[in-house]
């Protein structure tokens, strides 16, 4: 798990092509110091396992389902990344909870300078456009952001100088891609609603309460759903 709160740019210093995956070697000297062989780190948004420490960097591996939905495929040596380490028990939560299970690629449309910031209109893949609720927050390749708002084909957010400085999203140029992780919370209380059991069945095949009658409960306990 992650916040969202991203610790440095690493840079990507060598791709290897690997049993249908690729490997990647970062250089990154302020999060290698607390990393270790087995350890979790998300490189834009995308949570993977340390496999190797190498001096001020380390090495990590993406399979290749891994590569297909996310934008770690198009990454080159040279390439600067968001770099987080996993969330400690005790650790400040100063994002949101960030899993560093993309849900898909999204793309930029367009930036534009507003006062002291930038504002990027984003374009999401109809299907998870309804995990997007304004004020509500999102992983732009790992990076923790609160929707500005929404959109009809997406949502801007405002990047804030010290932002733009500490991450990669400023990089991005109209037509290229971020990787996306909506709120899990959202996710949740779909699935909750749903009465989604554990293998994703929904209420009425498992017999779960869920659907209309949990949010009927929800409503009159004064939720609004």
């Amino acid at each position: 798990m992650f916040t969202g709160i991203v610790r440095e740019q690493g840079r990507v210093r060598q791709v290897t092509e690997r049993d249908g995956g690729r490997f990647f070697l970062i250089g990154a000297t302020e999060t290698v110091r607390d990393l270790a062989l087995g350890d979790s780190v998300a490189v834009n948004g995308v949570c993977l396992t340390v496999t190797r420490i190498e001096g001020d960097g380390f090495g990590t591996e993406a399979t290749g389902e891994t590569l297909r939905r996310t934008t770690l495929g198009g990454l080159r040596p040279g390439d600067w990344v968001n770099l987080e380490p996993a969330l400690r028990f005790g650790d400040r939560l100063g994002g949101h909870l960030v899993t560093g299970h993309v849900d898909s690629r999204c793309r930029l449309l367009k930036q534009e300078k507003q006062g002291n910031a930038v504002v990027l209109e984003v374009w999401v893949p109809p299907e998870f456009r309804k995990y997007i609720i304004n004020k509500g927050s999102v992983a732009l390749d790992g990076v923790s952001l609160t929707v500005a708002g929404k959109t009809a084909a997406g949502f801007r957010v405002v990047i804030i100088p010290h932002t733009g400085r500490v991450t990669t999203l400023l990089q991005r140029k109209p037509g290229e891609e971020f990787n996306l992780e909506s709120d899990y919370l959202v996710k949740c209380v779909e699935a909750l609603l749903a009465g989604e059991g554990p293998d994703g069945r929904r209420g009425e095949e498992t017999g779960l309460e869920g659907g209309p009658g949990l949010a009927e409960k929800l409503r009159n306990a004064g939720f609004y759903v």
